[in-house]
């Protein structure tokens, strides 16, 4: 038959044509199998990222290559992929849970330790009638060099050596974070004891033997401190800080302060003592994780910058005290610094957290640059707030308080800056700048005291408000980026 397809029996072509898509017979309303399968896998389909997620979806259902071409009417399993990809709109469903946020802290705990950093300045209080005695030339209270010198010295080697048992802790390894305060801890009270008589000049034998029971004091502190035993510090310090409270509102036996000072400083020891005790019971070599710890040189910014917010804060209390009418090396301002770094630790906490969710939130990298430095800003205004309520309420209750001008409040907010500011910088690894900026200013601030170069009222504001600025821009550059959040 002339134009017909027919074959001889037994021949075949060399290939078979594709086999066509079934399609459902005229007047019939059967559906499109590939729309019922784009229907079933919407939601897989329309979070995918690539096609090749989907064909190994499909083929992980057991969907053969021969099954494909006769259901779907293309030729393999990729084919099939790309056509649902294409069918389907991009969208990213919300997950059900909440985000886990790893950055919440209770403000409780913060605040807590904000307390346990300003009590033991109440010792002084306790201190005082054992160091009373007339001003010296610089016009300080007795025993003020010793005392401030032991304290730099302790602030100094207790934040480097914090650092390292922490970035042991880290690394997983306590019982490497026990050794080190083991051996770093005496270490810094014996430097900071022999500090204070190289500096007493005319003090006596009290102020060094004040200054050696501070040092230690710093070293077991730092112990507890890191190792999350707040709370049996604060118990140690309670009896204390009830008798140097008692003694602001009457005066107390001189006594008081050569038992509960004394009593105070052993408690403390001895917990600190009892946590790294397992450091000293265990063998040399047992049970140590091979683990490269941190080098020295990474310790060495953290102390400086310990070291350079120190000598900015005790320079507030300097001037406090030489402005004031009480005989004492405690200022209300250095005491209410003291007790903002408490709300400062939260809103840290707060700063990270907000962060995380603009990683969320945010497309670009401008969006997200926009959404950190608004995140910035609202918890620095919180913390300058919770430092201002601070620095009222100490001066109301403090006896003798120099009364606090515009520019001195300036002053004092604008160390509230570099103090916020160089935390959360340091808290990003961002500490070499800080340390340089804070070190910078303090050395400035120190030679403007030592050497009445311009106003006491306005060399504050002017060194403070440089520091805060470079800090803040700093922030800025750094923090904005997304890279810096991972």
């Amino acid at each position: 038959m002339s134009g017909s397809l027919w074959m001889p029996p037994g021949s075949r072509p060399d290939t078979l044509p594709m086999i066509p898509r079934q399609r459902a017979a005229p007047g019939w309303a059967r559906p499109d199998p590939l729309d019922e399968l784009a229907a079933r896998l919407d939601d897989f389909t329309a979070a995918a990222v690539h096609p090749d997620e989907i064909a190994a979806l499909l083929e992980s259902d057991g969907l053969s290559d021969d099954q494909i071409r006769e259901r779907y009417g293309v030729k393999n399993s990729f084919a099939l992929a790309e056509e649902l990809y294409e069918r389907t709109e991009r969208r990213c469903p919300e997950p059900e849970d909440p985000p886990h946020d790893p950055w919440r802290a209770g403000l409780i705990g913060c605040l807590l330790r904000g307390l346990l950093f300003a009590l033991p300045g109440l010792g002084y209080v306790l201190g005082a009638p054992l160091l009373a005695g007339p001003r010296d030339a610089s016009g300080l209270p007795p025993a003020t060099l010793p005392l401030l010198a032991g304290a730099l010295v302790g602030w100094t080697w207790n934040q480097g050596l914090a650092h390292r048992a922490y970035v042991w802790l880290g690394l997983g390894d306590r019982a490497a974070a026990r050794r080190t305060l083991l051996l770093g801890a005496p270490a810094g009270a014996l430097l900071g004891a022999l500090i204070a008589p190289a500096v007493a000049g005319t003090s006596g034998t009290t102020a060094v033997a004040f200054a050696a029971g501070q040092s230690c004091y710093l070293g077991a502190a730092t112990v507890l401190l890191v190792m999350g035993r707040e709370r049996a510090l604060l118990v140690a310090l309670l009896p204390m800080a009830a008798g140097a409270v008692l003694a602001l509102s009457e005066p107390v036996p001189d006594t008081a302060g050569l038992v509960l000072l004394p009593a105070s400083l052993v408690a403390v020891a001895l917990l600190a003592l009892h946590e790294v005790a397992p450091a000293i019971r265990a063998p040399k070599g047992l049970g140590v994780r091979r683990t490269t710890g941190p080098r020295l040189s990474a310790s060495l910014p953290y102390a400086l910058f310990g070291l350079a917010t120190g000598v900015l804060v005790l320079c507030t209390a300097v001037e406090d005290t030489l402005a004031g009418e009480r005989h004492s090396a405690l200022a209300p301002a250095a005491v209410a610094l003291t007790l903002s770094m408490g709300p400062a630790e939260w809103l840290l906490y707060r700063f990270r957290s907000g962060t995380l969710t603009g990683l969320r939130s945010t497309s670009t990298a401008r969006a997200f640059r926009r959404a950190t430095m608004r995140t910035a800003g609202r918890c620095l205004a919180a913390y300058l707030a919770a430092l201002l309520g601070l620095v009222l309420a100490t001066s109301a209750v403090w006896p003798g308080t120099p009364q606090i001008t515009g520019v001195r409040l300036a002053g004092l907010l604008l160390l509230g800056v570099v103090l916020w500011t160089g935390l959360l910088l340091q808290s990003f690894g961002a500490v070499l700048g800080t340390a340089a900026i804070c070190c910078t200013a303090a050395l400035a601030q120190t030679l403007a005291l030592l050497t009445h170069t311009g106003s006491p009222h306005w060399t504050a504001p002017i060194v403070h408000g440089t520091a805060a600025l470079a800090q803040a821009t700093l922030v800025c550059v750094l923090l904005g980026r997304a890279t810096a959040h991972r």
